[in-house]
């Protein structure tokens, strides 16, 4: 059993059903597909979205944090009044950001009753203790490792990223006590964006997005965007909507269909697919002839990437 944290998918699917296992309710994400402040209004009330990005590092005006920043003020006082913690261990960046914005929501979101005490546990530590302290909680690592892809070939002495990699980052955004806040685990304190009303949330959050893309080099496609929203069925529910609660459950079951799949080993399988293949070609007498093909293809193969000057390329 690994006690690290393992890597997690930014999907809607994955962060709805990871909020449901730390014991939040009537509480989902949404993927966005658009930098649209009507695409986020028609899912209010929205407490938060969370952003995901290549990481480029820090910028030359930030002495941490993820880069891309140049608007807002870090606002070290505003994290001895809110739920911030700084990033102590790699790969928990999506889960820390949720926690960003659910934590920060209590009075809007039933955020559960270990949750509610970690809040009240962690609320006199300074920024840095609280990252150790959810970096230490079994039950969120539990939680998020229960997300993670099954990689059984992966070694755990693996040497860590560096600056040839791409690695990916999440923060969170959300409109908290009448301001704009940006929650950079990475950063020493929050980021305020200024006066933000939660109505105001849609149109004020649009821009700073656009600016933090705008940093990257034109073409760059791999951000995702996904906000944290009441949970669809219910709103359904409450209007009388049957063709939107039909659709929003039939997501519900492909949703935990697709969590399934991503926590199954199918090591075993591809064996014993592989070996009844092997057997089958056994039987019929066309093993030899099967391997022989297999070994010209592959000769076929490899003279035609020398051929055109490909080198083969190594496992990092």
């Amino acid at each position: 059993m690994s006690f690290g944290w393992n890597t997690i998918e930014s999907d809607a699917g994955v962060f709805t059903f990871l909020l449901q296992e730390l014991g939040a309710k009537d509480v989902q994400f949404e993927e966005l597909f658009a930098l649209d402040a009507n695409a986020i209004r028609e899912l209010s009330p929205v407490h938060g979205v969370i952003f995901l990005f290549k990481y480029i590092g820090p910028s030359s005006d930030q002495e941490a944090g993820s880069g891309a920043a140049t608007s807002g003020k870090l606002d070290s006082e505003a994290a001895e009044r809110i739920f911030f913690a700084r990033q102590v261990i790699q790969n928990a960046c999506g889960t820390q950001a949720l926690l960003s914005v659910l934590l920060n929501k209590d009075d809007e979101i039933e955020i559960g009753d270990k949750m509610r005490e970690f809040k009240d546990f962690t609320s006199a530590f300074p920024v840095d203790l609280r990252g150790e302290a959810l970096s230490n909680s079994e039950l969120i690592r539990t939680a998020h490792n229960t997300f993670a892809r099954s990689s059984p070939f992966i070694d755990e002495t693996q040497r860590p990223a560096d600056a040839s990699d791409d690695v990916y980052h999440f923060i969170a955004y959300s409109s908290i006590a009448g301001r704009l806040y940006e929650l950079d685990g990475l950063e020493p304190a929050p980021r305020d964006h200024g006066l933000c009303t939660t109505n105001e949330f849609p149109d004020k959050v649009i821009p700073i997005l656009q600016e933090r893309i705008s940093r990257y080099p034109e073409g760059e496609v791999r951000f995702n965007l996904m906000a944290m929203c009441r949970d669809l069925r219910v709103r359904a529910r409450e209007i009388g909507d049957q063709e939107s609660l039909e659709r929003e459950e039939k997501k519900r079951r492909d949703w935990v269909w697709e969590n399934a799949l991503r926590k199954h080993n199918f090591v075993g399988f591809v064996g014993e697919l592989t070996n009844g293949v092997v057997r089958s070609k056994v039987e019929t007498g066309d093993y030899q002839a099967w391997v022989d093909a297999a070994k010209e293809k592959t000769r076929k193969r490899v003279e035609e990437r020398r051929q055109q000057g490909v080198e083969d390329e190594g496992d990092v």
